[in-house]
């Protein structure tokens, strides 16, 4: 077993070593892009125009850059409250505050951690929206509906998170060794719940869902869920505008109380062929049963993540070797230092995920191939490449490491092919 000494040097090698990856990759695709800023991919050529492909060089580099500035403000907050002690300070000022025994100490902890992260992130989250999305025209929203936005997350996420992280905390309590097991349960449980209600109950607080007006769009559209035969509680428009010029769809919800979601941006862009081939796609993602696949992996990782902190939470370095030398609310402790340092250890990890997730995104367009026109799909895309701002030529590593849909020339080519 590691002593605390040389579990804080592996920390620390370990946070170094993850920001060079990231900073190296990062300088990868802002030279990459920058490059190839000045000529459009000839499978493009005829469609994208070059102030299209140059808009969105220049919003992906700058995108990256804001990107590397985050990346230093999280580091140095992350040093921050581990190694240069700001967690142990937190904690002496709760328990100096609180009294012994006060089950509300433990969850203040935990909250007061995550207040003061998002507190830090509140001005690159402004600059963000208000400065870069708005130099590059995508930007819509209004800074009071930014407030109401940030009030409203806060309200949801504490409804919804401070009965779950007290259940997960009596557990870590009281339930013995074999606590991880019970709390996994609560966590499925709890993410079920949530997909249930997120449709009906949680969206609507932030954005207004109207039923898709009739018309040949919609006719389209139900021809081919009931070529496919695909159920669904109806078909949506979401005033996305409000907030951005970006254009998207989504399914949402579970079983039968599944919903399709259409970006007001992205229909006022897409003619009915090329509506039909994106819903297709997404289609697709349940034919090929992507996203059964996809809960039943994040629930397998959820588990062994539980089950490594259930045996961390028993080792001494694993807290001395973080700057913190609890003496009391150790399941909470132990519950914080978790969640901010496996992100280090997990990051090499990255494109293994992001490598299913295109797998995932090559057989939902097969499918949509097979039911509705590739040419029609391929034409959507490349509106909404351009709409988005999407680059056609990133740097192949570093979307590798990112991306988790594939590049735009290998995905139209397939697509072509087809």
């Amino acid at each position: 077993m590691p002593s605390p000494l040389s579990f804080s040097l592996i920390f620390a090698a370990a946070v170094i070593v993850s920001v060079m990856l990231r900073v190296w990759l990062a300088s990868r695709q802002v030279r990459h892009v920058a490059r190839h800023r000045d000529h459009v991919p000839d499978a493009f050529a005829q469609r994208v125009s070059l102030a299209a492909h140059q808009r969105a060089a220049d919003y992906t580099i700058a995108r990256t850059r804001l990107g590397l500035l985050e990346l230093a403000l999280g580091t140095a907050v992350l040093f921050g409250f581990t190694l240069l002690g700001g967690l142990q300070w937190l904690h002496g000022a709760l328990v100096a505050l609180m009294p012994q025994g006060d089950w509300l100490r433990p969850l203040g902890f935990v909250m007061a951690v995550a207040l003061i992260g998002g507190l830090i992130d509140l001005p690159l989250s402004w600059y963000r929206q208000f400065r870069l999305e708005e130099r590059f025209g995508f930007n819509r929203m209004t800074v009071r509906l930014w407030i109401a936005d940030l009030l409203k997350g806060f309200v949801v996420s504490s409804v919804l998170g401070l009965p779950l992280l007290a259940g997960v905390l009596a557990l870590m309590r009281s339930a013995g060794s074999g606590w991880w097991l019970w709390a996994w349960l609560l966590w499925v449980g709890f993410n079920l719940a949530v997909l249930v209600l997120y449709p009906t109950v949680i969206a609507p607080l932030f954005n207004k869902f109207e039923p898709m007006p009739d018309g040949p769009v919609r006719t389209r559209v139900e021809a081919l869920l009931a070529r496919c035969g695909f159920t669904s509680r109806g078909l949506f428009v979401m005033d996305g505008s409000r907030r951005s010029a970006h254009g998207n769809a989504y399914f949402t919800g579970l079983g039968r109380a599944k919903r399709i979601v259409f970006f007001d941006t992205l229909l006022s862009r897409l003619n009915g062929e090329e509506v039909e081939a994106v819903l297709a796609h997404e289609l697709g993602h349940f034919r090929r049963r992507h996203i059964a696949k996809r809960m039943v992996a994040t629930f397998l990782m959820s588990a062994a993540g539980l089950w490594l902190l259930a045996w961390l939470a028993t080792r001494p370095w694993f807290y001395q070797g973080l700057g913190i030398t609890p003496s009391a609310d150790i399941e909470a402790i132990a519950l914080v230092l978790f969640f901010l340092v496996i992100p280090v250890f997990a990051f090499p990890l990255q494109p293994l995920a992001s490598l299913a997730s295109r797998r995932h995104e090559f057989e939902a367009d097969q499918f949509a191939a097979q039911h509705s026109r590739a040419g029609d799909l391929v034409s959507a895309l490349v509106k909404m490449y351009e709409d988005n701002a999407a680059t056609l030529t990133p740097d192949p590593l570093h979307s590798a490491f990112y991306d988790s849909h594939p590049p735009a020339a290998i995905r139209v080519g397939r697509l072509a092919g087809a």
